[in-house]
C-alpha cells in the first residue's frame, strides 16, 4: 500500500506553501494550520489517484520495464483493495475543504481529481493538451494552498508557476523518450507526436520565459526586498539551467529525483530560498 501511494511524490504538496511563501503573511489566524490541512487534502487527492490510475493502468503497466514492478500490476495488491483505498483517499481530500468551511479549497481538490481522471481516461492521448494537464496539476495546488490560507496570488505569481509546471512537463516526456526509445509509444501514444530535440528546446524556451516573468516580478517591487528578490533570480536561473543539463543526459531517473537528489540542484534551490525569504524579512 505504501509504495502504491508513492510517498517520494509526496513532496509535491508542498507547493499549496507558495503563495503564503511569496506573500510573506499566513493571510489569517491560524493560517500555517489551513495550509497543513491544504496539503495533507492534497496528499490524500494524489494519493487517490495513484490507487485508482494502478488499477486502470495495470495491463500496461506489465510490458513497462519499471513500472511492471508496481503493486497492482505485480500482483502484490488485489486490484479491489487499491480501488477501495483509492476511493476513501478521494472522500477524504474532498472533506478537507468542507470540514474547515473553505469551498475555494474543496473545489481546487475536486478540480485535481477530475482533471487527474480525465487525463488518465482520454486526454493522456492528446499531445500538448496531456502537457497541460500535468502542468495544471501544480497549478491547483498552488491555488488550493492560496485558497485556504487567504493569500490571493498575483498574476505574476501565476505566471511564473505555470511556466515552470510546464518545464517540468516538457522535460518528464522527454525523459520517457529518451529512456523506453522505441517502446516509448506502446506506453504512452501520444510521446509518437513528440520528438526529443522540440522536447528540450520547449523546456528551455519555457525555463527562460519563467524567469523573464520572475524578474519582472522582482523589478516591479517597491520594497527593500527588491534588492534579494532580483539576487535570488541568479540562483533560480542556474536551477533551471542545471535541470535542463541533467534532462538531457538520457537519464532514464524520474523528474522528480532530477529535482530532489543531484546535490547541485539541491544546493542551488536552496540558495535561491535563502535569498527569497531574506527579501521577506526586510
Amino acid at each position: 500500500m505504501l509504495r502504491t501511494a508513492r510517498p517520494r511524490q509526496w513532496p509535491k504538496n508542498l507547493l499549496v506553501f507558495a503563495a503564503p511563501l511569496a506573500g510573506a503573511t499566513w493571510g489569517r489566524a491560524h493560517g500555517l494550520g489551513y495550509a497543513l490541512l491544504a496539503a495533507a487534502a492534497f496528499g490524500c487527492a494524489s494519493v487517490a489517484v495513484y490507487f485508482i490510475n494502478d488499477v486502470a493502468d495495470a495491463e500496461r503497466d506489465r510490458r513497462h520495464p519499471r513500472k511492471r514492478y508496481r503493486p497492482v500490476a505485480a500482483g502484490d495488491l488485489p486490484a479491489s483493495h487499491a480501488l477501495m483505498i483509492g476511493a476513501a483517499c478521494g472522500v477524504a481530500g474532498l472533506a478537507a475543504g468542507a470540514v474547515v468551511s473553505v469551498p475555494l479549497l474543496a473545489a481546487s481538490v475536486g478540480g485535481y481529481l477530475v482533471m487527474s481522471f480525465l487525463y488518465s481516461w482520454k486526454l493522456k492521448n492528446i499531445a500538448v493538451v496531456e502537457l497541460i494537464f500535468v502542468a495544471s496539476g501544480f497549478l491547483l495546488r498552488v491555488l488550493g494552498g492560496a485558497a485556504a490560507t487567504h493569500v490571493p496570488p498575483s498574476g505574476w505569481f501565476l505566471l511564473v508557476c505555470s511556466l515552470g509546471a510546464l518545464s517540468v512537463a516538457a522535460a518528464k516526456r522527454y525523459t520517457e523518450l529518451a529512456g523506453l526509445g522505441a517502446a516509448a509509444v506502446q506506453h504512452r501514444p501520444a510521446l509518437r507526436w513528440y520528438r526529443p530535440t522540440a522536447l528540450l528546446v520547449t523546456q528551455w524556451v519555457l525555463s527562460a520565459m519563467m524567469i523573464a516573468a520572475y524578474l519582472a516580478w522582482a523589478a516591479g517591487e517597491r520594497t527593500d526586498a527588491q534588492a534579494w528578490h532580483l539576487m535570488s533570480a541568479l540562483p533560480l536561473a542556474a536551477a533551471m539551467i542545471q535541470f535542463a543539463i541533467l534532462t538531457a543526459r538520457h537519464t532514464a531517473a524520474p523528474v522528480e529525483d532530477l529535482l530532489t537528489r543531484n546535490g547541485l540542484m539541491v544546493t542551488l534551490e536552496l540558495g535561491w530560498l535563502a535569498l527569497f525569504v531574506t527579501g521577506l524579512q526586510v
